[in-house]
């Protein structure tokens, strides 16, 4: 009863965004609103759908309904309660069902938000997004159906992939990810149904800004949550090792943090439409490149999932898209000419426009890293590999240009300078730059990249506090607020440019991170006997012997390791391995003692009958940690940007792309951020 009310729920969803999707290109295309409502009307029953289909799939997993093929594949009895939901996302077929829900999620919030707006662009956009809906329900009941039956059914089943339940992260990271793949629908949507209208003006542009904003803080949000469930549960003493699926959802990350850098420029200077249309599009087709990644079976890694039959499928909908974006770039290209021209080099366009040159530098190379082995393979016959090294190469220059366009984009003005009055300005933060990373170096730190990269971060950080407290200072001093009252006020006056500057503060925070933890880590490893000790950044690890467990789910056996601080403190730790019934080999859960300042890293590699000796992997990262805290200043910033404005954009209608588009009320067009 289940997989047929399932199944059924799903032609449902095949049906309504099929109907959704001709009656609103039709209407949209004809510039007859009279469609609207009937589109509406679709929205609302391919949510319904998909919601009634998930729902269903979620009680035969709590239900253990094994004889449904999903549930028999991922279900057990013995897994805890929460697992078996995640189980929902946990394999092909049930991760693709759940994109469906998150994306007719997506299509009605957007539709519910501007139900009264855009009218000359509605219909159109939501006929697009609901178009991708087809090929996604399609999937689901096609290539990807998990609705298949049993006969006989299976007492029991083996439970979720051991890594997918090793970790309470695996909770909260899938669904971040996909929110920040499916969130790029919507501005997908949005870019092509102006091109398709031939009308791109500044009012439509706010929409398409911020539903990318959106996407953006859970696509930043999943990365690196995913990259902590790699350090947490991997055991292997790292967060990114440029896997195949973690490049696939770095790709768009680039492309969409491009994108809302370059609309600043549109904005204020009308230039770069073309470019920032072209970053849009790009950013969506991106996400379903890294969707096919990882779900095509076509990489080798622990995030992507089984060999599957949905490859081809995926393929041609690329291809489809590319030919329909590249098409209305051609197409449309000539509606989008630049109004305005960059007057200076040092200005605030021309850095902006160098981000995004560096950005997509670095996209273009983790995709030529990413897919060269498979073309390699395919032209040659040769399967070769590509390594951290190679994306090195790139990354880390392409980091460290970032961070310094960080800090000397918000301090040059639009259009030409005054250059006395830019000297004055860059003296103290390149100052206190430079003297920190000669601090670093009086410390005892080495390393060119790696001081570099802590002289710029604080070049950044104090142009960027700077700008936060300009004008909370100015409020201070003029109009006699509070501190408090000062900094929400100045916030609510320019939501873009202080959100954005907190999320320039939370990138800087990761850099430094990632930077300190991959230049300065210390590793040893030994075998131990009960009683001896290891010693390692003046920690001394002392081995006690182990102890046993079992869980519903699993047994375990655990290594007691006592460590002594180099202040003296004593903890005892247990780095564990877990045996699941489905896995022959165990699966390590490494054991971390956080700290501001560093993590101290154990692994459990192997013990002895008896637990007489156990070998063991250890690890100290400096500031690893803060990777992680960086979450609460992204986000923060992020809210901040999207806040509502009491002041709406004029709704009547978009500027032209061919006239001169108007401002757009409630932004701050003179000191803009990303």
């Amino acid at each position: 009863m289940n997989a047929t009310i399932g199944y059924g729920l799903v032609l449902g969803a095949v049906a309504c965004a099929a109907f959704g999707a001709v009656v609103g290109l039709v209407s949209g295309l004809r510039r007859n609103e009279a469609g609207s409502p009937w589109v509406m009307r679709a929205v609302w029953g391919f949510f319904a759908c998909m919601a009634g289909s998930n729902l269903t799939m979620v009680y035969a997993l709590l239900t253990d309904d094994f004889s449904i093929k999903y549930v028999a594949q991922v279900g057990s009895r013995a897994t805890p309660t929460v697992f078996k939901v995640v189980s929902l996302w946990s394999a092909l077929e049930g991760s693709i069902l759940f994109w469906g829900i998150i994306m007719a999620s997506f299509v009605l919030a957007f539709a519910l938000a501007h139900r009264d707006e855009h009218k000359r662009y509605m219909s159109l956009a939501l006929g697009t997004m609901l178009a991708v809906g087809v090929f996604f329900s399609f999937l689901i009941a096609g290539p990807a159906n998990p609705w298949h039956t049993l006969s006989p059914v299976p007492p029991d089943g083996p439970g979720p992939n051991p890594l997918l339940q090793n970790h309470i992260l695996m909770v909260i990271h899938p669904p971040m990810l996909y929110l920040g793949y499916v969130g790029m629908t919507v501005p997908f949507g949005i870019a092509v149904a102006g091109l398709l209208r031939g009308e791109i003006g500044d009012a439509w542009m706010a929409p398409l800004r911020r539903w990318t904003l959106l996407a953006w803080t859970f696509l930043s949000v999943g990365i690196i949550l995913g990259s902590w469930w790699a350090y947490a549960v991997l055991g292997w003493g790292g967060y990114w090792a440029w896997d195949p699926v973690e490049n696939a959802s770095f790709l768009p990350w680039l492309t969409a943090t491009a994108f809302m850098h370059s609309t600043m420029v549109q904005e204020r200077k009308q230039m770069l439409r073309l470019w920032t249309m072209s970053l849009a599009l790009g950013s969506f087709i991106l996400t379903i490149l890294g969707t096919f990644m990882t779900r095509s079976g076509i990489f080798n890694s622990v995030h992507s999932f089984t060999q599957s039959d949905i490859g081809p499928t995926f393929l041609v909908f690329i291809a489809i898209l590319l030919v329909l974006s590249i098409g209305l770039l051609a197409t449309r290209g000539h509606l989008l000419v630049a109004q305005g021209q960059i007057h200076s080099v040092l200005s605030r366009e021309t850095s902006i426009l160098v981000n995004n040159l560096v950005f997509v530098a670095i996209t273009f190379t983790v995709l030529l890293g990413t897919l060269y082995p498979l073309i390699s393979e395919a032209v040659r016959g040769v399967r070769v590999s590509v390594g951290e090294p190679y994306f090195n190469k790139m990354a880390v220059p392409g980091g460290i240009a970032v961070l310094f366009l960080m800090g000397v984009g918000p301090m040059l003005p639009w259009g030409t300078p005054d250059k006395a009055a830019l000297r004055r300005q860059f003296i103290i933060p390149a100052s206190v730059g430079l003297v920190v990373a000669l601090a670093c170096y009086v410390a005892g730190l080495r390393g060119f990249y790696p001081l570099l990269t802590f002289g710029l971060a604080s070049f950044a950080t104090v142009i960027t506090l700077r700008e936060l407290v300009a004008p909370v200072r100015v409020r201070m001093s003029e109009r006699k607020e509070g501190l408090l009252t000062a900094v929400v006020q100045s916030a609510s006056k320019a939501r873009r440019r202080f959100g954005g500057y907190v999320v320039h503060l939370g990138i800087v925070i990761i850099i430094v991170a990632v930077a300190a933890s991959s230049a300065y880590v210390q590793h040893t490893s030994g075998t131990l006997r009960v009683g001896q000790t290891l010693t390692l950044g003046g920690y001394q690890l002392e081995y006690l012997g182990v102890s046993e467990g079992q869980e519903p789910h699993r047994t375990y056996m655990a290594a007691r390791v006592k460590v002594t601080t180099p202040g003296g403190a004593v903890q005892e730790f247990q780095p564990r391995l877990n045996y699941y019934e489905r896995s022959t080999d165990p699966i390590g859960t490494p054991a971390v003692r956080e700290s501001p300042k560093e993590d101290l890293y154990m692994s459990l590699m192997a013990f002895s009958q008896g637990g007489a000796t156990a070998s063991l992997n250890v690890w100290v990262f400096p500031l690893v940690g803060w990777i992680w805290y960086s979450i609460p200043v992204l986000v923060l910033g992020s809210l901040i940007a999207l806040w509502p404005s009491r002041r709406r954009v004029a709704v009547g209608a978009s500027a032209p792309a061919t006239g001169a588009a108007p401002p757009v009320p409630g932004s701050d067009m003179n000191r803009g951020a990303a």
